[in-house]
């Protein structure tokens, strides 16, 4: 799932390359990708597209209305969440002009810009949560109007304050888009490796230094991953996301600071990996439900 690295830097790419430029159109062809209908997608249309933002790990597209559109709308807000497996790829130029088919193939929705380019918003797999928004305000989705502080923003007393107001492991708090904005499950393993924390500990009995350690690796990892992507083309991303990591899928291979074998705990739809030998004393977590490690 593209993070608060990977959407940061894509943000970048679209101010560099598309800003500034009017929309000639929007196609969408997988119609569940769309969750709003007023404004309709068609008032996209001949909008300039005047900045590019992110939201967590929400894409925030800002667009000034054509002259010809209700003055009453000061500015459209395209708004994208890639879900697990979407992904934005730009074209210039568009091979074809031919409008798309709905339903047909992985590509969700099509943004032409007047110049020819434009970009491609595709996911792959069976399961389609990739979501698209047009609204006139950000706070109208409901998952940005949710999300807890920017995880590159917060500071210290209140990132303290709200992983502590929830009791429960560290894992799971760092992911929860209500609590901090912008970590997935990538970066919340990079995360608690860079911490040395086991990934089941529990916040509201975290130390004092070790909630220090904790927001400094977030700071530290975030911005690391930030400063390597932006920049980058965005079909590049990807690939530099999984350079980058330490022991997220590496499960088997040893941890880059002290040798010992990268491990995995896997649940429903998901796993996780972490570094025995620096996050839980050696020992393995076999599992989340019958590990009794001391946290």
């Amino acid at each position: 799932m593209p993070e608060l690295p990977e959407v940061e830097a894509l943000a970048a790419y679209l101010r560099e390359r598309a800003v500034g430029r009017r929309v000639e159109r929007v196609e969408v062809s997988a119609i569940s990708a769309l969750k709003t209908y007023d404004p309709p997608p068609t008032a996209v249309d001949g909008c300039r597209l005047v900045d590019a933002r992110r939201h967590g790990k929400f894409l925030d597209l800002v667009l000034s209305p054509a002259d010809d559109h209700t003055a009453e709308i000061d500015e459209l807000h395209l708004i994208v969440h890639l879900a697990r497996a979407g992904w934005l790829h730009y074209r210039d130029p568009f091979g074809s002009a031919v409008p798309l088919k709905p339903g047909k193939g992985p590509i969700a929705l099509r943004l032409r810009l007047e110049d020819g380019s434009g970009f491609d918003l595709t996911e792959a797999g069976t399961q389609k949560k990739l979501a698209v928004y047009l609204v006139t305000d950000p706070t109208q989705v409901p998952g940005v109007a949710r999300l807890g502080p920017d995880a590159l923003a917060v500071e210290l007393p209140v990132f303290a304050e709200r992983l502590r107001g929830r009791r429960a492991q560290v894992k799971g708090v760092l992911t929860d888009q209500e609590v901090l904005a912008g970590v997935g499950n990538a970066y919340s393993d990079e995360i608690l490796h860079a911490a040395r924390l086991s990934p089941f500990a529990i916040t509201n009995r975290l130390s004092d230094a070790q909630m220090a350690s904790l927001y400094e690796a977030t700071r530290e990892v975030l911005a690391d991953a930030v400063a390597r992507s932006v920049g980058q083309r965005a079909a590049e991303l990807k690939g530099e996301k999984r350079s980058g990591l330490k022991v997220h899928a590496r499960a088997g291979l040893p941890c880059p600071v002290c040798g010992e074998t990268v491990r995995e705990v896997s649940f429903v739809d998901s796993s996780l990996q972490y570094c025995p030998g620096c996050q839980t004393g050696g020992k393995p977590l076999a599992d989340r439900r019958l590990s009794r490690l001391v946290r």
